[in-house]
């Protein structure tokens, strides 16, 4: 069954699978790489990947729709989701028409050139928070390279992974085979994702605890990993900043999807000159949030996925009052928890060291820009950072220093299709989006052509 976290009520049934659907979803996947032209036919490739957008296109709000009752999020957060995706079906439906190698004549009569062959298939493991966008970020590559695939989505978002289904099955170009879904709220399929020897690549979002166990799993058959895992996203405001523009990106940073995203601002770093009155803003901010249910257009925050969820964050946040002072503490009406705001200068604290994956955010106080980049520095995880200041120079600087894939200059989440993002240390390994996400489903093949010669 799947529960509208809002109301706790049912709102629809799946079908839920595991170890059975997963073989069934390889085995068709394997026999659809091996028995059709689909890797070598970029003209039916891009078409098919073209249908899916338009399909998407003309069923948006249905999906925004379903996707706020049944993930929580609210309607501008959905839709938000939904045109992200359109476009991204559309780049990689162009990238299947596109390919680049090499060739030379090393010596006389000698020739060598590369070619980029699809890796065969991919597995594709799904996370709740982002099910639509998060699919097709790798979905929509592993097809446009010419793999086959078979995905594994969530049991959280049964119903929307029922829309996404059928998003496949009116893609009408698209060969018996190429593309398999199943839906799994266990976790007995994933794994033989990970473990099938007929399986060649894993694409994986989510947490790093489980990312270092794909690793393992995955170490058997040597086959190719792309894992983008959590983040702990420092937003390092200088004095000079524009506090209108910070506070208001600073709350959405803090409470979009209910803090449940990679990139979730959940580290504001402050320098000592303005930290006091951005304090003050951000706490008023933070407590004027209205939360509500996701298809409630006045809600400014949605719900968390279930009230287990709503639960652990609660109890994260009582526990960092023993070593931090909670200057927002945010209540909990079942799955619905208010943001929360911690003031911290130990960098060893849980809550700065510790994904939270819900609406809570440190407040960290620095006097230097050495100072700044050394705590923006100091979790495992490098996933993505912002950087607020008027200086024209200091951004560049300062992003040069910082360990992660993504540094923005005064703003957040801003992700651009045709440029890749992608983790450092312990947030992740391989590249999604732009070029660099279709590669991560190829390998290059290097030919040696002898001319005989007259």
């Amino acid at each position: 069954m799947s529960l509208n976290p809002a109301t706790g009520k049912v709102i629809g049934t799946y079908a839920d699978g595991g170890a059975e659907e997963a073989k069934r979803a390889i085995a068709a996947a394997r026999r659809a790489f091996d028995t059709t032209d689909w890797s070598r036919n970029r003209d039916l490739r891009a078409k098919a990947l073209f249908e899916m957008a338009d399909v998407l296109e003309a069923r948006r709000e249905e999906f925004i729709t379903l996707l706020a009752r049944e993930n929580g999020k609210i309607l501008g957060e959905a839709a938000f989701e939904i045109d992200l995706t359109i476009p991204k079906l559309r780049y990689y439906a162009a990238l299947a028409l596109a390919d680049h190698g090499g060739g030379a004549e090393v010596k006389p009569g000698l020739y060598s050139m590369t070619l980029r062959e699809a890796s065969g298939v991919a597995g594709v493991i799904v996370p709740w928070n982002s099910p639509v966008v998060l699919a097709v970020r790798s979905f929509a590559p592993a097809l446009a390279a010419g793999c086959t695939v078979a995905m594994k989505l969530p049991g959280q978002t049964g119903l929307v992974n029922g829309l996404l289904s059928e998003l496949v099955a009116q893609a009408e170009s698209l060969p018996a085979g190429v593309m398999n879904v199943f839906t799994e709220s266990g976790n007995e399929g994933a794994p033989l994702l990970v473990s099938s020897p007929d399986v060649d690549v894993i694409s994986y979002t989510g947490s790093t605890m489980v990312g270092r166990k794909i690793m393992e799993q995955a170490a058997a058959t040597l086959k190719s990993l792309s894992l983008e895992l959590g983040g702990k996203t420092p937003m390092v405001v200088f004095d000079d900043a524009d506090l209108n523009v910070v506070v208001p990106v600073l709350t959405a940073a803090i409470t979009t999807f209910a803090g449940q995203f990679c990139m979730t601002g959940s580290r504001i770093l402050a320098q000592r000159g303005i930290a006091d009155e951005l304090r003050r803003r951000m706490i008023a901010s933070l407590e004027a949030v209205k939360v509500g249910p996701g298809d409630d257009p006045a809600s400014q925050m949605g719900a968390m996925i279930d009230e287990a969820n709503a639960e652990r964050v609660e109890r994260f946040v009582a526990d960092a009052a023993d070593y931090a002072t909670v200057l927002v503490k945010g209540a909990r009406d079942g799955a619905f928890i208010h943001p929360s705001l911690v003031e911290v200068a130990d960098l060893d604290a849980p809550v700065v060291q510790k994904e939270v994956f819900g609406p809570v955010a440190t407040f960290e106080v620095f006097d230097t820009e050495a100072e700044a980049v050394e705590r923006a520095n100091a979790t495992e995880f490098g996933l993505a950072a912002s950087v607020w200041t008027r200086d024209v120079d200091r951004p560049l600087r300062v992003g040069r220093e910082i360990k992660a894939g993504t540094v923005w200059t005064n703003t957040w989440a801003v992700v651009h299709d045709m440029f890749e993002e992608g983790g450092f240390k312990q947030s992740g390994m391989g590249r999604l989006n732009g070029v660099r996400g279709l590669e991560e489903f190829q390998e290059t093949k290097h030919l040696v052509h002898p001319v005989a010669r007259a």
